[in-house]
């Protein structure tokens, strides 16, 4: 198998898995939604359940049905938003790991700190384009070390 071949099997299998747990959690969501809709409409039927077994069976199935096909979108569309809400929590979760341990080694290295600083101190104006990935990295640099200037 060639690289191009298997990057591209690695691609679509990584692809896979944040649909696969927005699914999952939809259908969680779905069954969740439609045993608590067949509960009380089994509460609401009890008592005319008991001359009308046929009828009432019918009817929880019927309650069912008509629960899943309404509640399918809307816990598919529910799933999805609570799935992008966690990655964005994990994506930015994970830059302040990656900003602390920066820092840390900052810290202790006194090369990368003046370099940090300097970093500060050629600081452009924020609010124009970035022109390359230096002035970017010089950017990122001048705000970890203006946030967190009491550690300094």
């Amino acid at each position: 198998m060639n690289a191009q071949t298997h990057t591209a099997m690695n691609t679509s299998v990584q692809s896979k898995k944040p649909a696969t747990a927005s699914k999952t959690l939809a259908s969680l969501l779905l069954g969740a939604g439609v045993a608590t809709l067949v509960v009380m409409a089994d509460q609401l039927m009890e008592p005319w359940a008991e001359s009308h077994v046929i009828a009432a069976w019918i009817a929880l199935w019927a309650v069912a049905a008509l629960a899943i096909a309404v509640l399918r979108g809307v816990t598919r569309h529910l799933a999805q938003n609570v799935m992008l809400g966690l990655d964005g929590w994990s994506a930015n979760l994970a830059q302040q790991r990656s900003d602390r341990r920066l820092w840390a080694m900052a810290q202790s290295d006194s090369r990368m700190m003046s370099d940090l600083q300097a970093a500060f101190d050629r600081e452009d104006d924020e609010t124009a384009p970035t022109q390359d990935l230096v002035a970017l990295g010089r950017r990122r640099a001048a705000r970890i070390v203006r946030n967190r200037q009491h550690c300094i």
